[in-house]
């Protein structure tokens, strides 16, 4: 039975699905390189470029099947889709405990990346009980849960990883599992039957749904800075685990404890500092702010030789993660209830093109510039994030772009009568007054 956007119980129990989801993710990333490595018996190096073409894999499916399981949540509600790619996690984590070649870990990776439609869906099942003005704060709630799980999972993993590196796996695979049941006993439908819409077979296709996005204007250039910003991002889960085995010869176990101070700032960055900023300084003003934390830890990131600086900047860099959701906000505010699964799906399809481009740029990259000896002119392993600092730079520039083209400032929410494919141009309807971050104002009575 839907559920009223009232519902505290309702938002728990998709955050502790969310959080499950990220602890079994966050579990197996220490021991990624390790298993890598016994399975190939490649350098650090090799290991880094098969790590690229592992989430090229994942991100290819995830785009190519996101925007037709974001428009099925449409149809037939969230509830089952998130079943669906929490079964899709549990195949795939099995499989890779299991594992004696790369070739098996890339079908339980591509499987993954098909059925991986969990984030969209939950961003969607969280728009469903949300009202609009609380819709920020709330997506940051899911990067909190995000943070949550990224704390212990890695220091989980990271421990474990001390006994073997598939030990990990076998840990995320009964925790996706238990999420699964979890969330087929206790979550219940966001998504009323009255707010559902037909299937459509051209709004299921990624290039369709990102083509549709030029409709709208506004959404199609913050998907723009988003899509960059996020490409920029995929240099962090790429390469970093590779970077620290790298330069400083970290073990599973360090790379966990790294991680886990990494969750702790983000978590907090996100559940503490979303909702605060964008009701202080509004939605435009915290993605900024983000993106600055991102390029400056990214460039911080790209020269470090010693342990301090790097839990410096990775702490910091935890601050980027008031930037994700407070772009979502924006966009979920141009479309109408019955399309926010569709503007997920084309966002999770504008990540996922980034993280099919990003993983690959990023590794080789690393690759490149390993191959000389260390103390080298040609040796320098921090050169994906310093490429990565500056396509950020290059994001925040597009977004203040797009802020001032189209008035984001003052620039009112979409009408729930309007539709992502039919929105035009900005000005070309009378608005009501409305306040900085876009929702309308109440005249007093008698004007």
């Amino acid at each position: 039975m839907p559920v009223s956007p009232q519902s505290n119980l309702t938002l728990a129990c998709v955050l502790i699905t969310i959080f499950l989801d990220m602890l079994g993710y966050g579990i197996i990333l220490p021991v990624l390189p390790q298993l890598i490595g016994q399975l190939s018996g490649g350098s650090v190096a090799q290991a880094a470029v098969i790590g690229g073409y592992l989430v090229f894999a994942y991100s290819l499916m995830q785009f190519l099947f996101g925007p037709a399981l974001g428009n099925l949540s449409d149809r037939f509600g969230r509830r089952p889709i998130i079943l669906i790619a929490l079964a899709g996690l549990t195949i795939d984590y099995t499989i890779m405990g299991f594992a004696n070649s790369m070739v098996l870990i890339f079908i339980g990776h591509t499987i993954a990346g098909i059925s991986g439609a969990s984030v969209a869906t939950a961003t969607a099942y969280i728009a469903d009980i949300t009202p609009r003005e609380k819709r920020a704060h709330r997506f940051g709630l899911i990067g909190a849960a995000f943070g949550l799980g990224f704390i212990f999972g890695p220091v989980i993993g990271g421990l474990l990883g001390e006994l073997g590196p598939r030990w990990p796996f076998y840990a995320a695979a009964i925790l996706a599992g238990a999420n699964l049941l979890f969330g087929f006993f206790v979550l219940p439908e966001s998504l009323a039957k009255d707010k559902r819409r037909k299937f459509d077979i051209r709004r299921a296709n990624p290039f369709g749904v990102l083509w549709s996005l030029s409709k709208n204007p506004v959404v199609l250039w913050l998907m723009g800075s988003l899509g960059m910003f996020v490409l920029a991002s995929q240099s962090f889960p790429s390469v970093w685990n590779f970077f620290t085995i790298e330069v400083l010869s970290f073990s599973s176990a360090q790379i966990g404890v790294a991680l886990g101070c990494f969750g702790l700032g983000f978590a907090a960055s996100q559940a503490l500092l979303v909702g605060l900023l964008t009701k202080r300084i509004g939605e435009w003003s915290t993605v900024l702010l983000g993106m600055l934390a991102a390029a400056i830890a990214f460039i911080g990131t790209a020269s470090i030789h010693s342990e301090i600086p790097l839990y410096f900047f990775l702490i910091f860099g935890s601050l980027a993660g008031v930037a994700g959701p407070a772009i979502n906000s924006l966009m979920s505010r141009q479309v109408p209830d019955d399309a926010q699964g569709e503007l997920q799906g084309a966002i999770n399809a504008t990540n996922s093109l980034a993280s099919i481009l990003g993983p690959l740029l990023a590794t080789q990259l690393f690759s490149h510039f390993t191959q000389a000896q260390p103390g080298t002119p040609g040796y320098f392993p921090g050169a994906p994030f310093l490429g990565a600092g500056i396509l950020v730079i290059v994001a925040a520039l597009l977004f203040i772009y797009t802020v001032r083209r189209f008035d984001l400032m003052h620039r009112p929410r979409v009408a729930k009568k309007d539709h992502i494919h039919e929105m035009g141009q900005p000005g070309q309807q009378q608005t009501p007054p409305h306040d900085e971050n876009g929702d309308p104002v109440e005249r007093p009575a008698g004007e």
